[in-house]
């Protein structure tokens, strides 16, 4: 093997390349053959244009592309390469934080479907406990139960448009639910115009965020949106029959959506719940 005189083929299998990769850079003008034989169009390598090659292979594995490459090779400036590779060493850890969000919300998710797989199914009360959770919320001038299922996909548009405006990961949008403040629920006022999405618990946030404290609730779970206002007021009745004392603020919970649609409509399983004092 002649080092000097390597053809596409040797050159691409001493590199660990294709030779296809190795025509591309011809074709950029990022890395051409030392030789080209006039008689046959041959084209030969020789072994120290590896060093350049490397050097490509480097600025690609950074995340630079090949016109990116060729701008930098050939002004040979040391100090844009490294700006370049400062930038791209932030994005890396932004693009890293979004990974661990977006496993975090896979995580969510699988576990709403195991809760969806164990929970008592319709027309079921039952009595559960519930650790501390935050949420993100957003105040709508709609009362949720004054509408139908339009007016419900409009509010989730305003909480989308806002978790957007407030750089908040869409990775939590999986997990939403609608909030009835305690005064209402006591009053027998069916006012519901604040929705929210469940977020990490160490997320934080200047404003919007609020914490469900741990405790004791009621709840109720159904897969028919047009019946919560029923549910819910069967769950505040029972409530008030077994002398429970309402001890904060009913929620109805999205644990589960399913990719089926009826009529362009989200399939959802859904829990009601409200915190009780049960002595």
């Amino acid at each position: 093997m002649d080092m000097e005189r390597l053809t596409v083929g040797q050159m691409a299998r001493l590199n660990n390349i294709s030779e296809q990769t190795l025509r591309l850079y011809d074709r950029k003008n990022l890395l051409k053959p030392l030789q080209t034989d006039e008689q046959n169009g041959y084209r030969y390598y020789s072994i120290t244009q590896s060093a350049r090659l490397d050097m490509i292979q480097y600025m690609k594995s950074y995340g630079m592309t090949l016109q990116q490459i060729k701008i930098q090779l050939d002004r040979c400036d040391t100090d844009a390469v490294k700006t370049f590779l400062k930038i791209r060493f932030d994005n890396i850890d932004h693009q890293i934080e979004e990974l661990r969000r977006s496993q975090k919300a896979i995580g969510r998710t699988l576990e709403n479907y195991h809760r969806y797989e164990t929970l008592p199914k319709d027309d079921v009360i039952f009595i559960e406990y519930m650790r501390e959770r935050k949420i993100y919320k957003y105040h709508s001038e709609v009362n949720f139960f004054d509408h139908n299922y339009a007016t419900y996909e409009y509010m989730l548009r305003e909480l989308k448009s806002n978790i957007l405006c407030n750089d908040l990961s869409m990775t939590y949008f999986c997990n939403v639910g609608t909030i009835m403040r305690k005064e209402n629920v006591v009053a027998g006022r069916f006012v519901s115009n604040e929705i929210f999405v469940f977020v990490d618990d160490d997320y934080t946030a200047e404003r919007g965020i609020e914490i469900l404290p741990a405790n004791t609730y009621l709840s109720i779970c159904c897969n028919d949106f047009y019946k919560e206002r029923q549910y819910a007021g069967r769950l505040i009745d029972y409530a008030l029959a077994h002398n429970y004392k309402i001890a904060g603020d009913y929620i109805c919970e999205v644990i589960a959506e399913f990719p089926i649609f009826d009529r362009d409509q989200r399939n959802m399983f859904y829990k009601m719940q409200v915190p009780i004092c049960l002595t």
